[in-house]
């Protein structure tokens, strides 16, 4: 008995005991907000903000538009373009089979096969009567195979579209002074942006490492690989944080920039953004200064 009253204890202590979150400026490392908390309001809230969750998800799929992006419901308008597509088939059958029916007529009566007969479009309608209920409305293989091909290239070019619509938005690797900028007449493929030592340089969006070495002209050497066919480059480091095959974040310091390599010719960031196999002028994607 003395050991479940200890571990109940043990338990009560824990929920209640007070943590507290501290924001920090990464540069500055000024406290900008604190939240005190005990395990129990974290049990709390998180499971308020589920329910929630799950409740504000439910309703969008249910009552809303939004349901027919998800796979496996059929788009509205496909919906309602393929209706009037039946009724147009319809249609058309029925004026064709008309118009078959008024030919034959006339070419008995040339033929001479008839001397004499009374008969114009209405009365030939009348005798082309559809009985409803007798009609095969039913949808064969071949159409049922259509509409589900149809369904799917619909649903998912939507999502193709919004991808290639996405705009980036980089992160400024550091801040600092533009000391040479894009040339391609040079065959200055970068931007050179003059630091101090040592400046912590943060890699520009999320992406993989997919070179991290020692040069012997522009040193430690960083390259990383994002998103939409974009590789930033970082040269003259003075050192690395991260390895090859390490996963960044927007954001997170990958080296600390220097005076490092035979090409160097001052502490500064040598930086380069290519974008599906072409450089390109970072400076239309990222501010420095």
């Amino acid at each position: 008995m003395a050991k479940k009253k200890n571990n109940k204890g043990r338990i009560r202590k824990k929920l209640f005991n007070k943590y507290r979150l501290v924001i920090l400026n990464e540069d500055t490392f000024e406290e900008k907000l604190t939240f005190k908390l005990t395990r129990l309001n974290v049990f709390v809230f998180g499971g308020l903000f589920s329910i929630l969750l799950i409740v504000g998800t439910t309703y969008l799929i249910a009552f809303t538009g939004l349901k027919e992006y998800i796979p496996g419901y059929s788009s509205t308008k496909l919906k309602k373009e393929a209706t009037h597509l039946v009724y147009k088939v319809d249609s058309l059958q029925q004026v064709l089979d008309v118009n078959n029916l008024y030919i034959s007529k006339v070419k008995e009566l040339l033929t001479g096969k008839i001397s004499e007969v009374m008969f114009d479009r209405d009365s030939v309608m009348q005798s082309v009567q559809y009985n409803k209920d007798s009609m095969n409305l039913a949808p064969s293989d071949q159409d049922l195979e259509f509409r589900s091909e149809i369904e799917r290239i619909d649903r998912f070019s939507i999502f193709d579209e919004a991808i290639k619509d996405t705009e980036v938005v980089f992160f400024a690797p550091v801040v600092g002074t533009l000391s040479d900028g894009y040339s391609p007449k040079a065959k200055h493929f970068a931007v050179d942006i003059a630091v101090e030592m040592n400046t912590p340089v943060k890699s520009i969006a999320d992406g993989t490492v997919i070179f991290a070495e020692w040069t012997a002209t522009t040193g430690h050497v960083i390259i990383i690989e994002h998103n939409n066919g974009f590789i930033s480059v970082y040269k003259h480091n003075t050192s690395l944080t991260k390895e090859q095959g390490d996963f960044v974040q927007s954001g997170e310091v990958i080296a600390s920039a220097g005076n490092a390599g035979e090409f160097s010719t001052g502490p500064h960031l040598h930086f380069e953004l290519w974008s599906e196999g072409y450089p390109v002028n970072p400076t239309y994607y990222i501010d420095f200064e």
